[in-house]
């Protein structure tokens, strides 16, 4: 497993964000002034991949993305990360984007994905870079790709001992036979209501639908909570990982995969399991005073001085 050390495997979406600030959403038929737009690199498993790519992991993405202009943007940000792509490319089918509305007061999102190209990722897709799944010392993945891509991932990672993070975002209903499969399960408040049936709006909630998770076969659920941080909870521990404050929130449209991908990397590291959730909630309360999503995730230094001043 030494080869393993510090490599992270993630499975998921490409997506163009074009995000558009205002004070508002407007009503159907109406037509209001924003305040910005931006397009920048997005989709969940990306962001993840730079955002653990940044903080020292060897990263590779698996993932699907059309022959055009937001393919072009998906290659040059895996490539000024470091990040290895095991990418396909569909002819007749476009690179994901994503609709991304950003509240410019208080940082609060509303968004449309459109996964494009990825939403045709198969099993057998997954299993032709299974050897980079094998080689990983963590792999995580999400639902924005097909549920049996995101299965055949996890199966493949647990047959050869690599440990699993199952994101489930945007959340829906999977098949009972992937909580065995997951060492890792990582929602947040509303993803774990609709995962469990659990409304989560406290710490204590939190920890009902933590119990939930743990009886359909996951390891350990790690239920985000927003500013009141992170509930880690396993058959044998129960802590809350607390948020970091580190300046005022921009916005918070990233930071789901930044914690995400933080404790991956910490993960793969070989931290324990709750200072990695430490390190990924750093992770996450630096992203939030940043734009963007993939352009907002800190480097190890910014997440250890913060860390540091913090003790």
């Amino acid at each position: 497993m030494a080869e393993r050390n510090g490599r992270v495997a993630i499975l998921g979406v490409f997506v163009a964000d074009l995000a558009f600030w205002a004070g508002r959403m407007p009503a159907v038929g109406e037509t209001i002034a924003g305040s910005g737009f931006k397009l920048g690199p997005g989709g969940k498993g990306s962001n993840q991949s730079v955002a653990a790519a940044r903080v020292g992991a060897g990263v590779t993405f698996i993932s699907k993305i059309g022959q055009d202009e937001f393919g072009a943007i998906a290659r040059a940000t895996w490539k000024a990360e470091g990040i290895t792509a095991r990418v396909l490319e569909a002819a007749d089918q476009p690179t994901g984007a994503a609709f991304i509305f950003v509240n410019d007061q208080t940082g609060d999102n509303a968004i449309i994905v459109v996964p494009g190209a990825a939403a045709t990722i198969t099993p057998a897709d997954v299993e032709a870079a299974g050897d980079a799944i094998r080689d990983a010392a963590v792999f995580v993945t999400q639902l924005e790709q097909p549920v049996p891509a995101a299965q055949r991932g996890l199966q493949i990672a647990r047959e050869a001992g690599v440990a699993t993070i199952f994101n489930p975002a945007p959340a829906e209903q999977v098949p009972d036979a992937i909580y065995p499969l997951c060492d890792y399960v990582t929602p947040n408040e509303t993803e774990a209501e609709v995962m469990t049936g659990v409304p989560v709006s406290s710490a204590d909630d939190a920890r009902k639908a933590a119990e939930a998770f743990l009886s359909k076969g996951v390891g350990t659920a790690l239920i985000t909570l927003g500013e009141a941080g992170a509930l880690f909870h396993s058959k044998d521990r129960s802590e809350l990982v607390p948020a970091f404050n580190a300046g005022p929130v921009l916005e918070t449209t990233g930071a789901g995969d930044a914690f995400n991908g933080g404790f991956a990397a910490a993960l793969a590291r070989g931290m324990d399991p709750v200072e990695a959730a430490r390190f990924g909630s750093a992770v996450a309360g630096i992203s939030v005073t940043r734009a963007g999503t993939a352009p907002s995730m800190p480097s190890l230094a910014d997440v250890e001085a913060l860390l540091k001043a913090s003790v």
